[in-house]
This record gives structure tokens, sequence and C-alpha cells, in this order.
């Protein structure tokens, strides 16, 4: 083993190490955003997690999804929404209204959404574990983004 690898107990470890090499990134979560106009835009991808920002025009929503293996937390930096989560698809355990400052918790398998109720944007940002979108996605509308998951 040279100086550059990390001895994590097993071959597993290190051959993930050096399948997986992304580069850190430090910036203004709030800042970034902020400025996001797109729906969804993943920011960073890496071997176990990821961060999108979303922007979600008034009067539209996340839509009602799942992430079989990925926990979520979103993180409301502006705007009003109405926050549905349950573990099954038929009915809403959990009706909430969110807004800048809230963060939303979501298990592995939650069924989950997101509608804007107020009259700007809502922004956010989400961090999946792992990752939940293809690195580099951007899909600037919610029809884009139904039209890439179908």
């Amino acid at each position: 083993m040279n100086g550059n690898q990390i001895n994590r107990g097993g071959n597993h470890h290190r051959r993930e190490k050096e399948e997986c090499r992304f580069e850190p990134l430090c910036v203004n979560i709030m800042h970034e955003t902020a400025e996001n106009c797109n729906f969804r835009k993943a920011l960073w991808t890496g071997c176990k997690m990821q961060v999108t920002l979303m922007c979600i025009p008034s009067d539209c929503e996340i839509g009602l999804e799942s992430h079989h293996d990925t926990d979520q937390l979103i993180v409301i930096e502006s705007g009003r929404g109405v926050l549905t989560m349950s573990s099954c698809k038929e009915r809403a355990e959990l009706k909430k209204c969110v807004g800048a400052g809230d963060a939303v918790f979501v298990p592995a398998g939650t069924w989950h959404n997101i509608k804007n109720s107020g009259g700007c944007p809502l922004r956010a940002f989400s961090v999946y574990a792992p990752p939940a979108h293809k690195k580099g996605t951007v899909h600037t509308t919610k029809a884009d983004a139904d039209k890439a998951e179908h």
C-alpha cells in the first residue's frame, strides 16, 4: 500500500475508493440555492452522497415520490409549502406547512411531496445518501424531470 491509500480493513474498501473519484467542494449552500432557477440541479455528487438544488414554482410540487434505498434531507431556503409524508402512497400520515429554515428528514422508503403554497418560488437544497440522480443532472422544469424519470 502506498502513502495515498487508506487501509480500512479489507480489499472492498480499497476497491471502492479507487473506483469512486469525485472532487471535494466548498460553497455557500444558501447562496447557491437562492441563485438556482432550475427545478432540479445536482450541485455535487459523491460516492455515497449527493446534493441537489431545487426551485419549485408557485402552485407546483416536487411530486409524490419514494426512494427505496435512499435517505433524504430537504432544507427550505425560501418560500412556503405543504409537506406530506407517509409509509404508503395512498394516504398522507403527516401533513405540515413548511417554510424558510425548515429541515425535512425523509427515511428511505417514505412517500413524500412538497407543494409550493406561496406566491414566489420555493427554493430548497436536498441531500441524498446514497445519490438518487445521475451526476450533473439538470432539469430546467418539472416536466423535464418527469420526462427524464419515465
